[in-house]
């Protein structure tokens, strides 16, 4: 791989890109503080894993209204709404200054319910935003350092999240995070990129809520690979709760965990780093087939009642695992019609990840019944199962899914 077909300098050279990329890692790492600290704060305020578990909950729940969230990001002007969302973020942390006792928690909750949907909007109106503001050429590559990005914010931030909240409490964190938003803003409002104003609405809400996922499903490229995107989070969190009985199957400690988690990044960011290239090579099919087929070999491995085994398992998750992501977001932004690029990249992602929390909790049922090799065997084998048809030739586009919104949804 030479020099100049390095994905990194490839990004960085567009300017662009580069303002993109930076604000996804500020308010990336005010976020990933963010989310550790406030299930720190509220176990100290109430004592409750319970309410400590929801923090989670509450930012992640928003996701599941993805469909109509992200239909605000194509009825506006995307940099001016990601301007104004970072903006909104940092004036709403520091309510978080008034939860100093159990009986205020709810704050906390709230501002982190608001946190979750302001996110969704973000995260459709950034995807879309990067379509049309970032070289088609450099979207695999912007798409895998965003991964990289995201999942090396996920290795450092807890950790500064933890050091600062035991330092100088919640509120200080919540400032933090406060701040990052702010500079994310002056990154987005420093694109050149000129938007002109979507135009008015011809169909009513519900059929703008639908027009995403209706032109997703009418296209035959897109839906395999968000389809398998779905499939493969659902058998990864299936697989995830797993994970203590393989460590105590090896005798060690919960704290063992902790090594796995981040071999897992390491995975993560390395093949962030490669995805431009290797979605160039093999197209985005081929790379989220090999992805998957990967992270299904890793579940093998994690069977095995052998310590090599499942760090190795770690690592190989942490590769295989975010290349059908990466593949399907880029392939959403190479397809999708500019006017429907919040709604698809919004609908895309909730098809995409909610399932996890299905497969975790599903997961937890079954791992109380059922040996977890067995659940890690019939993982992989599922996972195998799910790579296969995307490496058979694709289907050319649906002629429905190129109509116009109006077209394919009548109001």
């Amino acid at each position: 791989m030479t020099t100049r077909n390095w994905s990194v300098l490839r990004v960085l050279r567009d300017r662009d890109a580069g303002l993109c990329l930076a604000g996804v890692v500020v308010s990336g790492f005010g976020t990933s503080a963010l989310w550790l600290a406030s299930g720190i704060w509220v176990k100290d305020l109430t004592g409750s894993d319970g309410l400590a578990a929801l923090c989670l909950f509450a930012m992640w729940a928003p996701s599941l209204a993805g469909p109509v969230l992200g239909t605000l990001a194509d009825r506006a002007r995307r940099r001016t709404l990601l301007i104004r969302t970072n903006l909104a973020l940092a004036a709403l942390l520091p309510a978080l200054f008034a939860v100093d006792s159990a009986d205020r928690v709810w704050i906390l909750f709230v501002v982190l319910l608001v946190y979750g949907a302001a996110g969704v909007v973000h995260d459709a109106a950034e995807a879309a935003l990067v379509a049309t503001a970032v070289d088609k050429s450099l979207l695999g590559d912007f798409n895998g350092l965003r991964m990289t990005a995201t999942e090396s914010m996920k290795l450092i931030a807890p950790l500064a999240g933890a050091g600062i909240y035991a330092a100088f409490g919640g509120p200080a964190v919540a400032l933090l995070d406060a701040v990052t938003f702010v500079l994310a803003a002056l990154l987005y409002a420093c694109l050149r990129g000129r938007e002109s104003a979507p135009p008015p609405p011809t169909t009513g809400p519900r059929t703008r809520a639908t027009e995403g996922a209706a032109f997703l499903w009418r296209h035959d490229r897109l839906r395999p690979l968000v389809l398998a995107g779905g499939t493969t989070m659902l058998l990864s969190g299936l697989s995830a709760a797993t994970l203590y009985a393989v460590i105590e199957g090896l005798g060690h400690p919960p704290a063992y965990a902790g090594p796995l988690y981040v071999l897992q990044g390491v995975g993560s960011v390395a093949v962030g780093l490669a995805s431009g290239p290797l979605l160039r090579r093999l197209g985005e099919r081929r790379f989220a087939a090999y992805g998957i087929a990967l992270t299904g070999a890793a579940m093998a491995l994690r069977a095995v009642p052998a310590d090599l085994a499942v760090l190795g398992s770690g690592v190989a998750v942490g590769t295989g695992l975010p290349c059908v992501l990466v593949a399907g977001l880029t392939a959403v932004q190479r397809e999708t019609p500019e006017e429907l690029l919040g709604s698809a990249a919004a609908t895309a992602n909730t098809l995409m990840f909610a399932p996890t929390a299905i497969g975790l909790a599903v997961g937890a049922a079954l791992v109380e019944l059922v040996d977890h090799r067995v659940l890690l065997v019939g993982c992989a084998l599922a996972l195998l199962l799910t790579a296969l048809p995307l490496l058979q030739r694709p289907a050319s586009a649906s002629r429905t899914a190129s109509r116009s919104p109006s077209d394919a949804n009548p109001a």
